[in-house]
């Protein structure tokens, strides 16, 4: 049963509850029979600049789920890896991404503001260059470093590479499926791009669909704040688009006296609900898609792992909420605990950690999981 109590008309929802509904809408209650494709775009985008880590996110939340799965809908362009929210690395649909990068690309753009671009493209006509790299790109697949060389004999006395990355930035590119292929624990050095329409088969679409952007996070990751949007997105100013939607939405209190809305039918999970232990890979939306994260780790923890836009840290949720963090070398997972663990959760964490071993090394003799003491 799920208890909200009422504040002067208004619901205000527990965190505790905050904290179930999270993991329901992620698919960390339970892992569900989901098809890869529905699961990517049911989480508008995942993360994606270190490789394994959407596998490992499907892994956590999916039955059944195997590397191959991911790797032909990046194949196919199904599935595609480029930069859209907070500027970063993410892996969305085909579908998503024709919305989701122009949605995306005023935060986007604001990395060319910075010194590594600023001196190198001083002077330059962007859409010049972007025509240009449009060009060269039409019909094929080119590493940074080919793409580059090519653009720096239109532009001479550029700097190759930072002509390419600027491309990257004011034209819609996406990453060749080998850049998100299983095995890269690190992000992959030698990045190819190509047409972002080509690829998937659809074109981008004209006009930026806010309204569409928050409908789709609340359903993954809502009740939330409109500084909660802000933060997972890295966009501003969306105050003005959640209160031209206020009277579609639910309107709600978290226990902090923060605003929350939500979509009107969506469900909020019981806060008395199990909630198993579950691995979750670097940069995880459930760990990036807050402004207050303390529906899932504490702030203390967030200070200590988390910190800022930061979120890179491999954790382990045991009842629900961060309480460890893990590393893999080799094939030895280790779990070191923020606090000591209940035996029973101690136990549920190596069971876990077992599973986590038979997907990253399935086929190692040797593989195991170590509980270090709390750190």
């Amino acid at each position: 049963m799920v208890r909200v109590r009422l504040n002067g008309g208004v619901s205000v929802i527990s965190t505790r509850t905050l904290n179930r509904t999270l993991l329901a809408r992620q698919f960390l209650d339970e892992r569900v029979a989901l098809a890869p494709l529905a699961a990517v775009e049911h989480l508008v985008a995942m993360q994606g600049q270190f490789p394994n880590s959407p596998y490992l996110g499907l892994w956590t939340r999916l039955a059944p789920f195997a590397h191959a799965d991911l790797a032909a809908l990046l194949e196919d362009g199904t599935v595609v890896r480029s930069v859209t929210l907070r500027c970063t690395v993410h892996l969305s649909s085909g579908r998503d991404y024709a919305w989701l990068r122009p949605a995306a690309q005023p935060v986007v753009a604001t990395v060319l503001k910075s010194s590594y671009y600023a001196a190198e493209i001083a002077g330059l006509d962007l859409d010049e260059l972007t025509r240009a790299g449009r060009e060269l790109l039409a019909g094929r697949t080119l590493t940074r470093k080919e793409f580059g060389l090519l653009l720096a004999e239109r532009f001479p006395g550029r700097h190759a590479g930072r002509l390419a990355d600027t491309v990257e930035i004011t034209a819609a590119l996406t990453h060749a499926a080998r850049n998100g292929a299983w095995g890269g624990w690190r992000h992959p050095s030698n990045v190819a791009v190509s047409l972002a329409e080509e690829q998937t088969g659809v074109p981008l679409r004209e006009e930026r669909d806010l309204e569409r952007l928050v409908r789709r996070y609340l359903a993954a990751f809502g009740p939330a704040s409109v500084m909660d949007v802000q933060a997972w997105s890295g966009l501003t100013r969306l105050r003005a688009t959640v209160d031209a939607m206020r009277s579609e939405l639910r309107v709600c209190k978290g226990e902090n006296g923060i605003e929350l809305f939500d979509l009107p039918d969506a469900v909020l999970a019981d806060p008395d609900g199990p909630a198993p232990v579950r691995f979750l890979p670097a940069f995880d939306n459930a760990l990036q898609g807050h402004r207050d994260r303390t529906r899932i780790i504490s702030e203390e923890d967030r200070r200590r792992y988390a910190a800022g836009a930061s979120g890179g840290v491999p954790m382990v949720l045991v009842d629900g909420f961060a309480a460890g963090t893990w590393t893999v070398a080799g094939s030895t997972v280790t779990v070191s605990p923020t606090r000591p663990l209940a035996d029973a959760d101690a136990a549920a964490v190596l069971a876990e950690g077992a599973r986590l071993l038979d997907f990253i090394a399935p086929d190692d003799p040797d593989r195991r999981i170590v509980l270090a003491d709390p750190a």
